[in-house]
């Protein structure tokens, strides 16, 4: 079982799952409260809404601080990642270690916990499948060659971007150098 809370961004609704071993679950925002809740609920269902215990309304501050763009670090936010694939979990413990501002690649994090090339695909797998985005930065992992990639949570790529750039990163592509004639 778990308690999960609806909280307010400056990106939107986010939510927080919760069990007594730590945090279980976390809504990146959407638009709308329903929505977030919604999508909550159908990753924990029977999860009941209750306030938060003071462990995880620190996380939520944390939370909404990053939102706001300060500089905020989840290393101490303790979770409870459940039955995962060792490898899963070697990829979640490596990637929660990425600070604020830094990223990797899908292959660098293969390559760190010594797997080859041919893992990058199941980093990628385990970004996605992510429970807890933002406790463990996920958005942080980009594609080979420092492209952007997918992202599951709302608003996909783009809110990769928005996130990287609270972050002070920037993955836009350069302004052209030299401009056309104008023939």
């Amino acid at each position: 079982m778990a308690d999960y809370q609806l909280f307010d961004t400056r990106n939107g609704v986010a939510a927080i799952a919760w069990n007594e071993a730590g945090v279980v679950g976390f809504r990146l925002p959407d638009d709308s409260a329903d929505a977030t809740e919604r999508s909550l609920l159908r990753r924990f269902p029977g999860a009941m809404h209750c306030a938060p215990p003071p462990r995880i309304a620190e996380a939520i501050a944390a939370a909404q601080r990053y939102f706001d763009g300060e500089e905020t670090d989840f290393s101490a936010v303790q979770v409870d990642l459940g039955e995962q694939a060792p490898f899963f979990a070697q990829i979640y413990e490596s990637v929660r270690r990425l600070g604020w501002g830094q990223t990797t690649t899908y292959g660098a994090v293969a390559k760190e916990l010594g797997a080859g090339p041919e893992s990058a695909r199941d980093v990628g797998q385990a970004m996605a499948s992510n429970p807890v985005p933002l406790i463990v930065p996920c958005h942080r992992v980009l594609a080979a060659g420092g492209k952007v990639g997918g992202f599951s949570a709302p608003g996909g790529s783009e809110s990769k971007l928005k996130m990287l750039a609270i972050e002070g990163v920037d993955l836009r592509p350069p302004e052209p150098a030299q401009q056309g004639f104008g023939f």
